[in-house]
């Protein structure tokens, strides 16, 4: 579950900010963020934060955000899977509202091209090198079949500038057909070398043409992002701690520490 609930506070801070606004449930005069289009049959984890929640609200009630208990698990999770470690800095307040529209639009999509990551990364105050640090959490984790389809069998106009190795591709054939419909929920780990492990073989995979999205592989092959790729590939200690500090400032984004927050006793709904 770590690359999950990693997942889920990048869900959460790209969108309005890290303020929980992901955990929110739809109700029938509510639309949240958990249908978005990038969320939808998509993030998973929130089971576990709500059982962080009830034991941390037995002990110490009405005081920690579900906000901060995303970026805490977030960072736990890291390290359990042998991630660095970074102080996280907490206060932050629930939203009492969520963007669905938002949801939609600002998170980055597997299939961009390199200008539009940079782009999305920018939008939000992040460098391509924090942005390439940041795309290195795809050391953990899996993807479905339906977004790495089109590169393996190479389907679309954006796939045809891919590099993509090819004994890489046909190994995942099999278990992602090219007919959309096909094991589209079918599972490839994100970094096939070690997929349950956070470290720097993501980057190498990268240069071998074997990243697994289209948009991992838009950062080496003739990119702007190639000389960072090549530096985390093989200073791995310099990764961890520019992907840290990433983390810490991903983790300000759009914080609400006053009264327009709220500490929710349900993650799931905002209180009353």
């Amino acid at each position: 579950m770590g690359a999950s609930l990693l997942r889920m506070h990048f869900h959460d801070c790209f969108v309005t900010g890290c303020d929980g606004s992901v955990l929110l449930d739809d109700t029938p005069s509510f639309r949240g963020e958990k249908t978005a289009g990038p969320n939808d049959n998509s993030l998973r984890g929130f089971e576990v934060i709500d059982a962080v929640k009830s034991q941390v609200e037995s002990l110490c009630p009405g005081v920690v955000s579900c906000a901060d208990i995303l970026a805490v698990a977030a960072r736990d999770s890291v390290v359990a899977l042998g991630g660095p470690t970074w102080a996280v800095q907490l206060g932050r307040k629930d939203s009492t509202t969520a963007d669905y529209a938002a949801a939609n639009t600002d998170l980055p999509s597997p299939f961009m091209d390199l200008p539009a990551l940079i782009s999305s990364f920018s939008d939000k105050g992040f460098t391509s090198k924090q942005m390439v640090a940041l795309s290195g959490a795809h050391t953990i984790g899996h993807a479905t079949c339906r977004v790495f389809r089109d590169r393996i069998h190479q389907n679309n106009a954006s796939s045809s500038s891919d590099n993509i190795d090819a004994s890489f591709a046909d190994s995942l054939k099999s278990g992602c057909p090219p007919l959309a419909g096909s094991n589209d929920t079918s599972l490839s780990p994100l970094d096939a070398a070690s997929p349950a492990f956070f470290d720097n073989a993501y980057f190498t995979n990268l240069i071998a043409n074997q990243g697994l999205l289209h948009s991992d592989q838009q950062l080496f092959g003739g990119a702007s992002t190639d000389a960072h790729v090549v530096d985390y590939a093989k200073r791995p200690r310099a990764f961890l701690a520019d992907f840290a500090a990433a983390m810490v400032k991903m983790g300000s984004l759009g914080v609400i520490t006053g009264t327009d927050g709220e500490v929710r006793a349900n993650c799931r709904k905002i209180n009353g």
